[in-house]
C-alpha cells in the first residue's frame, strides 16, 4: 500500500524521473482493505469505498453516537486503491511494475532476484532499517467477516471501539465496520506486551460472546476470519540509510496508540513527493513534535501493566460532543493547553509514573548508545 501510494504521489508531484515499483506478489495489495479517518480532501480520495460521518464508541458503562465534525471515516480497498493509483501513473512511460523479491540494496541501487537495479534513490516498505527501536507493545487482531440471518449490524455507523469483552488477555476492544445491516467485519483488538503469549481461542470465544450478548447475532456464519498482530514502537524508527528512505509501517508510519496506518501513509508520500519536486531528494520531511511519541509509549507502557486503564483513557478522549478532539489529538495536531483539557480525568499519578519510567529507560539508552561509540 505504501509504495503504491507513493507512487501516485510521485506520479502527480515529479514524474520526471522513471520509478519502477518492485513487488514480489506475496501480499496483493489488492487482498487488503484500510480504514482511516481524514479532514479535508485528499488524492487518492476516489479509492474510498465507503465513507461515514459518524462513529459509535462504548466506554465507561456508556453508548455514544459521536459525529466527527471535519473529519470523515473511510473504508479504502486494496483493488480499487490500485485502480485509482493506475490512473496516475500508467499514462506515464517512466512508471513501470516489477515483479520480484528485493535481497537487500547497494551503492546505487538494490538487488532484486540476485541481479542489480541501478537506482537513485530506494523508497524501502519491506527490508526495514537494520537498528530499530525496542517495542512497547504489540496490537493483536482477530476478525470475522460475518453474515448474520437477522440485521443486527448498523450499516451507517462503525463502531470503533466497545470494550464489552473480557479485559483478561490484554486491554481489548471489539471494533464493528459494516457493509450493510446483515454483514460486517467484527473484529476483537488486544494490546499485550512485546512477547506475550497469544491465546487464539480466547480470542474466538470473545468475538463469539460479542456477536451473541452485544450484537444480538443469535444466527451468523463467519466467512473469513483474519489475523494479525502489529509490532508498535512508539519512537521513530532511523529511516535514512544513503540513498534508501523506509517508508510505510517499516518507517514508522504505523502509530504506536492506535494501530492506524493508512492516512499517515497518505501524508508522508505527499511529503516525499513534494521534496523530491523541490529538493531532488526525498529528506526534507516534517517531523511532529517530540511529545506524541512520547504520549504513545506512555499509553502503551500503561495499558500493557494496567489493562483496564485503556477503557478509561478513550472514555476520557471521546467524552466530547464530537469525536473531533480526539481524532486531531490522535492525529498529532492538538497544542498544549488542548492535551491538557482532553487529558484531565486520567489518573494522573499512573501516566506519570509511566512518563518516568519511558524517561529513564531512554535516557539509559541513549548513555549506552554513547558509551558504545
Amino acid at each position: 500500500m505504501s509504495g503504491l501510494s507513493l507512487a501516485a504521489h510521485l506520479a502527480v508531484a515529479d514524474h520526471r524521473h522513471p520509478v519502477v515499483v518492485v513487488d514480489d506478489g506475496s501480499r496483493p495489495v489488492e487482498d487488503g482493505a484500510w480504514a482511516s479517518w481524514s479532514a479535508g480532501a485528499g488524492m487518492l480520495d476516489a479509492a474510498a469505498h465507503r465513507w461515514f460521518d459518524k462513529i459509535r464508541v462504548h466506554a465507561g458503562g456508556r453508548t455514544t453516537v459521536l459525529p466527527l465534525g471535519r473529519y470523515r471515516y473511510r473504508v479504502v480497498r486494496g483493488r480499487d486503491l490500485a485502480e485509482v493509483v493506475h490512473r496516475y501513473t500508467d499514462p506515464l512511460p517512466g512508471f513501470t511494475r516489477q515483479r520480484g523479491h528485493v535481497d537487500g540494496f547497494t551503492d546505487g541501487g538494490l538487488v532484486v532476484d540476485g541481479r542489480f537495479v541501478r537506482a537513485r534513490w530506494v523508497f524501502d516498505s519491506v527490508v526495514g532499517p537494520g537498528e530499530t527501536p525496542p517495542l512497547d507493545a504489540q496490537l493483536v487482531f482477530r476478525g470475522w467477516r460475518v453474515s448474520s440471518e437477522r440485521g443486527v449490524f448498523d450499516a451507517e455507523i462503525p463502531t470503533l471501539f466497545d470494550f464489552r469483552t473480557s479485559q483478561t488477555h490484554g486491554a481489548s476492544f471489539v471494533y464493528v465496520l459494516p457493509e450493510d445491516t446483515h454483514h460486517a467485519l467484527v473484529e476483537h483488538t488486544a494490546f499485550v506486551a512485546p512477547g506475550a503469549a497469544q491465546d487464539e481461542t480466547a480470542q474466538r470465544e470473545a468475538l463469539a460472546e460479542y456477536l451473541a450478548e452485544v450484537a444480538g447475532a443469535t444466527g451468523y456464519e463467519v466467512e473469513r476470519e483474519e489475523h494479525a498482530v502489529l509490532p508498535l514502537c512508539a519512537a521513530q524508527p532511523p529511516r535514512a540509510h544513503g540513498h534508501v528512505l523506509t517508508i510505510g509501517a517499516r518507517g514508522g508510519m504505523l502509530k504506536a496508540s492506535t494501530g492506524f496506518a493508512y492516512q499517515r501513509v497518505q501524508r508522508d508520500s505527499a511529503a516525499i513527493a513534494w521534496s523530491m519536486s523541490r529538493h531532488g531528494h526525498p529528506f526534507d520531511l516534517p517531523r511532529a513534535p517530540g511529545r506524541f511519541p512520547l504520549l504513545d509509549s506512555v499509553l502503551l507502557d500503561v495499558v500493557t501493566r494496567e489493562p483496564v486503564q485503556l477503557e478509561r483513557a478513550f472514555a476520557a478522549l471521546f467524552r466530547f460532543r464530537t469525536a473531533e478532539p480526539a481524532l486531531r489529538f490522535l492525529d498529532e495536531e492538538t497544542t498544549l493547553s488542548q492535551e491538557m483539557r482532553l487529558f484531565a480525568g486520567m489518573p494522573a499519578a499512573t501516566y506519570l509514573a509511566a512518563a518516568r519510567r519511558r524517561l529513564t529507560s531512554s535516557a539509559g539508552g541513549a548513555s549506552r548508545a554513547t558509551t558504545s561509540r
